[in-house]
C-alpha cells in the first residue's frame, strides 16, 4: 500500500507542476517532454502496483497458512528506524515540492553570489555561474559552436534595430557579446530587472534577466550595462524596457571592456508572468 501511495503522489506532483505552470521555474521547457513521460510512466507503475497489491491480498486470504504468510511476517519485522529512513527518502522531495514556496531568482541571488564578469575574465571552460554574457560554447565542439554563432551573427547583423524578446533574448545577447565591435551604434531594446551593482555613476545600472540553459542548476544572470540620459533613482528589481544605441566602455570593476547601452527611451513595465528566459537550440 505504501508503494501505491508514493507512486500516486509522485504522479500527481509532476502533473501539478505542468498544470500550475511552475515547471518552467525548474527546467528549460524544451525538455518538458521528459516530465510528461514521467507522468505516464508513474501512472502505469501505479496501476501495476495496485493490481499486484490486490492479487497478493487475494492469495493471503486464500492461503492463510502457507509459507507466504511467514515471508510477509518476516518482512514486517524490519527495524522501525530502517523503514522510517526509506519513508523519508521518498517523502522529502514530495514535502518540499508541495509545501515550500517556489522562490523566483532576483537581485538578492546576484548580491549573495557576488557580481563579476567570470564568463569573459575566466579561462575556466566549465564555469558554473555566468554573468551578463551567455556562453553555450561548453555544450558544443569548437567548430559546431563557431558555425552556430556565425548563423546567429548573420541574422542579427542585418538588423538596424535589434529587439530581444523572451524567445531570443539569450541568443541575441550571446551574439552581441561575441561580436561587440560589429554592433556598435546599432539600436538595441529589451526588458529586464534593474541591478545597481558597482555602476560608475547614478546614470548607470545593469538591466538583467535570469536565463536557464537546461535547468535552474545552470542558470545565470544575463544582460547589459545601460546608461540613462539623467540620474536615476530606480531600485533593484524594478522591471523596465530600455531602448538605445550600443556602445562600449572599459568597466574597471570587471577589468574588461563591455558593451553599454546608451538609453534613448525607457519605461517601467510589469514583472512578466515568467521572469526567466530560456536558451533555444
Amino acid at each position: 500500500m505504501f508503494r501505491i501511495f508514493v507512486l500516486l503522489l509522485f504522479t500527481y506532483f509532476f502533473f501539478h507542476l505542468h498544470v500550475s505552470g511552475n515547471l518552467s521555474k525548474y527546467i528549460n521547457m524544451k525538455y518538458s517532454y521528459l516530465s510528461y513521460s514521467a507522468i505516464w510512466i508513474l501512472a502505469f507503475l501505479t496501476i501495476v502496483q495496485i493490481i499486484t497489491y490486490f492479487k497478493q491480498s487475494e492469495k493471503e486470504n486464500c492461503h492463510s497458512d502457507c509459507c507466504c504468510d511467514h515471508e510477509h511476517e518476516h518482512e514486517s519485522k524490519k527495524p522501525f528506524y530502517k523503514r522510517m529512513i526509506v519513508y523519508m527518502i521518498f517523502f522529502f522531495p514530495l514535502i518540499t515540492g508541495f509545501f515550500l514556496p517556489i522562490a523566483t531568482l532576483d537581485s538578492n541571488i546576484v548580491k549573495a553570489k557576488g557580481f563579476s564578469f567570470k564568463a569573459i575574465e575566466s579561462n575556466e571552460q566549465y564555469a558554473q555561474t555566468q554573468y551578463l554574457r551567455p556562453d553555450t560554447s561548453v555544450y558544443y565542439g569548437k567548430e559546431g559552436y563557431d558555425e552556430l554563432m556565425a548563423e546567429e551573427f548573420k541574422k542579427y547583423s542585418r538588423k538596424n534595430t535589434i529587439s530581444l524578446h523572451d524567445e531570443d533574448y539569450l541568443k541575441g545577447m550571446e551574439t552581441i557579446y561575441n561580436y561587440p565591435g560589429d554592433f556598435l551604434d546599432k539600436t538595441v531594446e529589451f526588458n529586464g530587472f534593474t541591478y545597481k551593482g558597482d555602476a560608475l555613476n547614478n546614470k548607470q545600472m545593469f538591466i538583467l534577466r535570469f536565463g536557464i540553459i537546461h535547468c535552474v542548476a545552470d542558470s545565470g544572470v544575463f544582460g547589459m550595462l545601460v546608461e540613462f540620459p539623467n540620474n536615476m533613482k530606480l531600485k533593484d528589481d524594478e522591471w523596465v524596457h530600455v531602448k538605445g544605441s550600443l556602445s562600449s566602455i572599459y568597466y574597471q570593476p570587471f577589468k574588461a571592456a563591455i558593451p553599454v547601452l546608451q538609453v534613448k527611451e525607457w519605461s517601467k513595465i510589469e514583472k512578466p508572468d515568467d521572469p526567466y528566459v530560456y536558451r533555444g537550440y
